[in-house]
This record gives structure tokens, sequence and C-alpha cells, in this order.
């Protein structure tokens, strides 16, 4: 594992969508550069606050291939802020020539000139959040933005010369039909990104909208949120609008062109290290895994008193790393190797999964082509049931 992914958390909205699960919240901008300034100084002690931590602090000299400021919308801190994030970035850690650059954009929080800006420091694919292109389903989820805003963006985008953009589906907002998804897919491959994700509303408490639905509720629109079979339409739709529009199906949720999957994303699926920086971010090196504070304002304590913001960390066992290998590398088209496994992890170890992967593959379950274990296509639906099989050992 000679190569390392940066992830920095920037959990700041414009608003907080009725649908969102995560900690981002909706932040006045003079809480930015706060927020940025332990950005800076968690980055420059890395090495160090993982040391005390009993962490390798050699993985901070693997070679960055990639970066993903995610969030949140990192776009709202503005080109100066994160021109010095950047920089931070490149003093501290060795990021190779042009490496992939994400940067989460929501459509009105960047304009031409930001755009252009994001160019310069060397940004080179937006993940934007354009959800749906009916400003009914917007607007019921509290989107701010029209489904002309996210065109308009796309279009800027092109005109700065960032080489490669991805849009974010979601089915199962309300009042969605398979008319209006179908339409939105179609919207977003007329735009032409190299990547197109497409994902189905979690109905659970975590959210607003679906604690909501699970109370049988009124508000944020729950009555017209649509029922399961729906979802299984709309994900089967996308996958055959994208496939017949060229895109090559990747992993359960994400679509690309040749060429163009995540690579950040990718290095969490195949279980490859990953430094988190900012509130609540998530780190791996191969064998362990750590957190960073979620609040925000006890994250910038932490880092004010010169005291490491990580304040979870789980060292896994040889079963639970191959437990990882599986109900996350099936996520992949591509499934997971057994040889790779054998050689990373030994015979013994595996072999005690060898009935387990024939019961699956005698149910249906899985697909066992010599080696190499996929998930069916008809399996995508039902894939977290069959994920739970490799949880429980």
């Amino acid at each position: 594992m000679n190569d390392l992914g940066l992830y920095v958390q920037i959990p700041f909205c414009a608003s907080k969508c009725s649908f969102c699960n995560f900690s981002s919240k909706v932040a006045h901008p003079d809480v930015f550069d706060a927020y940025v300034e332990a950005l800076l100084r968690e980055t420059a002690t890395s090495a160090s606050s993982y040391a005390g931590k009993g962490i390798l602090p050699g993985i901070c000299k693997l070679s960055v291939d990639s970066i993903y400021l995610g969030g949140g919308t990192p776009s709202l801190l503005g080109a100066e802020r994160l021109q010095r994030l950047a920089c931070a970035l490149r003093e501290r850690f060795q990021i190779i020539n042009s490496p992939e650059f994400t940067i989460e954009v929501t459509p009105g929080s960047a304009d031409e000139h930001l755009l252009a800006d994001l160019q310069k420091l060397g940004i080179n694919r937006l993940s934007i959040g354009a959800q749906s292109f009916d400003d009914r389903e917007l607007r019921s989820v509290g989107r701010l933005h029209s489904s002309e805003e996210t065109r308009e963006l796309v279009r800027s985008a092109r005109t700065a010369g960032i080489s490669s953009i991805s849009l974010d589906l979601i089915a199962g907002l309300p009042y969605q039909t398979c008319a209006s998804w179908s339409a939105s897919v179609r919207a977003a491959i007329d735009l032409m990104p190299e990547h197109i994700s497409v994902y189905l509303f979690e109905v659970d408490d975590k959210s607003r909208l679906g604690e909501e639905v699970l109370m049988d509720g009124a508000r944020y629109h729950a009555p017209a949120v649509p029922d399961d079979d729906f979802m299984a339409d709309a994900y089967e739709i996308a996958r055959e609008m994208l496939a017949a529009a060229g895109y090559l199906q990747y992993e359960i949720s994400n679509f690309a062109l040749s060429g163009f999957e995540s690579a950040q994303n990718k290095k969490y699926w195949q279980l490859r290290p990953y430094v988190g920086l900012g509130a609540g971010a998530h780190s791996f090196d191969g064998v362990r895994r750590w957190a960073n504070e979620v609040s925000v304002v006890r994250y910038q304590e932490l880092i004010a008193r010169g005291e490491s913001p990580i304040v979870e960390m789980r060292e896994l066992s040889s079963q639970e790393q191959i437990e990882e290998f599986f109900f996350l590398g099936l996520r992949q088209k591509t499934g997971v190797n057994l040889n790779q496994a054998r050689d990373h992890w030994g015979h013994n170890e595996v072999s005690r999964w060898e009935s387990k992967l024939a019961a699956l593959a005698g149910a249906g379950r899985i697909e066992m082509r010599a080696d190499q274990i996929v998930l069916p296509d008809n399996a995508y639906l039902v894939s977290n049931e069959i994920f739970q099989e490799f949880i429980a050992g």
C-alpha cells in the first residue's frame, strides 16, 4: 500500500436538507476562519498526533494520489481559505503531480470566478449535489437551488477547465414518480458528466424526513415519499438508462465513463489507507480505524489546547479485516478475489469462510467464479442483507 487518500471534512451547509443524515450544519461565514485555522493546525501536527496515539506516523509519508474535500459544502469557504488549506496539505503530505482532487459543490454555491480559482488550485473534479432535476422535488426537501442552476454550474465548470464532473441523484424524494425520475436521469446524462452516483433515500431516524416517515407524520412532505416498490423500479431504471448511455457501473451506487471511476472512493472499498482531517473525519491505515471529534466547537477546543482531535480508535482483528474485505469489496462490480485474501491473511484464516461462501453461493446470494466472488446483478437491492452475513461471521 504505497499510496494514500486525503479526506478533509468541511461540515457547513447553506441549508439543511430534510433527507440529510450527515453531521453537517448550517453556519454563518463568521465561523469559517476559526475552523480553517484548526484544520491547518491539525494538518501541520498530524504526524506527531498520530505517534501519540500509537499510529505509525509513516502513513503521512505515503504518496497521496487523491484528495477529497467533502462535507457539507466546502465551496462555501471561498477561494482564499481553500487556497490556504490546499497549500497546507501540499506542505505536510507527499502529494503526487496532478492527483485526483475533488471538491463537493452545491449548485448556487460557486460562481464562475470561484470555479476558475478552484481550477488554479489544482482541483480537477467536482462532485455536484444535483439530487433531482425536478424543481418541485428539490423544494420539497429544502434544496435552495433549481435544476437550471445545476445546468449552469456544469456549464461554468467546463468553461473554467474542470476536467471531471460527478452528479449525485437521489431516488425516493417526495412527489417523485417513475416519469420524473427518468427525466432527472436523462437530464443528468444530457449534461455529459464523467461520473454519476445514484443513491436511494434511506428511511431512518437519522434525518428529519426519515424520522417523519417512520412516525407516519405529515411534516416535510413525508406522505409524498414513494414506497419501496418505486425505489426498486427507480434503481433499475437508472441502471438501464446509464448503461445505454455508456456509463459503466463499477459499484452499487456509482457509474462512470471509462477511466473516470472515483479513485478516492475505491480506497474505501479496497481497504487502502486514507487520512481524514476535520471535525467528524474518519481515517484508516490498513489495520486501525479512527475518528475525530464530531462537534466543531469541541474539535476546535482540542486543537487549540494542542491535543489530538481523535476520540475513537479501533484496531481490527484479522477476522474483522476479512469481514470488511468481503462486505466492502463486494460493493464493487468486480467483487473480491480469494487469492488476494489468502496472500494477505493466510490460507487458514480464509478457509474458515469457505462453508459460508458455499452456502451463500448455493442460495444465489453471491456468485463464485473460480477465486473471484461477485454479487449477482439481481442482488444489488438486497446487498445490505447479504453484507450482514459477513458481519455476523
